[in-house]
């Protein structure tokens, strides 16, 4: 059974850090590139991350960059997202998908291109 797992969601406080985790199941996360969105209500769904495959690159949203990290442990058969210095802006529900084309500066992470998601976590950046 193919399937994504988010989890680690939670309120925070603005400063604060939180670190979500997608567990995979039915395939190996170091196989396929795994990317990160969001979605607030009433806004449309955003592009977060990505993480790649053998070569290990990866890629951020702008509003994202120099506060959030991903990270994958194969041995978990997990991806990780670390998220510092998150802002009220950073609340969301937080889903990892799979692909398994390309991940890095280079190219956009495009939703289309990912065709098995998780359930999301809810995140909650809040005073």
């Amino acid at each position: 059974q193919l399937q994504l797992a988010e989890s680690g969601g939670g309120l925070v406080q603005p400063g604060g850090s939180l670190r979500l985790s997608c567990a995979a199941s039915g395939f190996k996360v170091g196989n396929y590139v795994i990317g990160w969105f969001r979605q607030a209500p009433g806004k449309e769904r955003e592009a977060v991350s990505c993480i790649g495959t053998t070569d290990g690159r990866t890629n951020f949203a702008d509003s994202v960059k120099g506060r959030f990290s991903v990270s994958r442990d194969d041995t978990e058969n997990t991806v990780y997202l670390k998220m510092n210095m998150l802002m009220p802006g950073d609340t969301a529900v937080y889903y990892c998908a799979r692909e398994s084309t390309f991940c890095g500066t280079t190219v956009p992470i495009r939703a289309n291109r990912y065709h098995y998601w998780g359930q999301g976590t809810q995140v909650t950046v809040s005073s």
